[in-house]
């Protein structure tokens, strides 16, 4: 699956767009591909213009979980409700003060964000939690999965998501889940 990280840079290069990945590719680590490059208006920039992100977390739900993907993704031994977790997983959606899912030292001034779609897939033993929106603060996406395993656990309940939203208390919220696991799955312009 290709994931959807964009950056934008200028240049005076007289190297052809369609030209662009291969000539970058020689000098990025292997880890790093360019897949696509196109040309775009002077001011555009990959961060501020858009639209809608798509992250997706990543719990491998093995006892042992899997040394080849050890830092992909996060391991959690323990049995979990997923059907509680997809209940829960709803009461994000729609527009709400995220001010308890996000860390402390955000930058942003304002906290209210749009989430238009989240979901929880169990696929085998991996479990993934799905967040579409319009922007995301510091670490949110990583404190709605800790809070989501935490329904999956039973500690927190799935009809108590919507109190800890208008609590706007980061003490309420789960934990901040480590960052193997997360991706930028999909970003969209318009």
């Amino acid at each position: 699956m290709l994931y959807g990280q964009v950056a934008n840079f200028k240049t005076n290069s007289n190297i052809p767009i369609e030209k662009i990945p291969i000539a970058l590719n020689t000098y990025l680590k292997k880890s790093i591909r360019i897949q696509k490059a196109e040309e775009v208006d002077d001011r555009f920039h990959s961060r501020f213009n858009c639209k809608e992100k798509t992250y997706r977390y990543v719990i491998n739900n093995s006892e042992y979980g899997t040394a080849i993907y050890r830092n992909l993704e996060y391991c959690f031994p323990g049995k979990l409700n997923i059907k509680a977790m997809q209940k829960a997983s709803r009461y994000f959606e729609g527009e709400h003060d995220f001010k308890a899912f996000k860390s402390s030292g955000t930058s942003s001034k304002s906290s209210i964000r749009i989430i238009y779609k989240a979901k929880v897939i169990e696929q085998g033993n991996r479990i993934y939690i799905e967040l579409t929106g319009n922007g995301f603060l510091y670490n949110m996406v990583r404190i709605i999965s800790g809070t989501l395993l935490e329904v999956g656990i039973g500690k927190i309940k799935p009809e108590e998501i919507p109190k800890i939203i208008e609590s706007k208390d980061r003490e309420k919220a789960g934990k901040t889940l480590p960052p193997q696991g997360l991706y930028l799955v999909e970003v969209k312009y318009q």
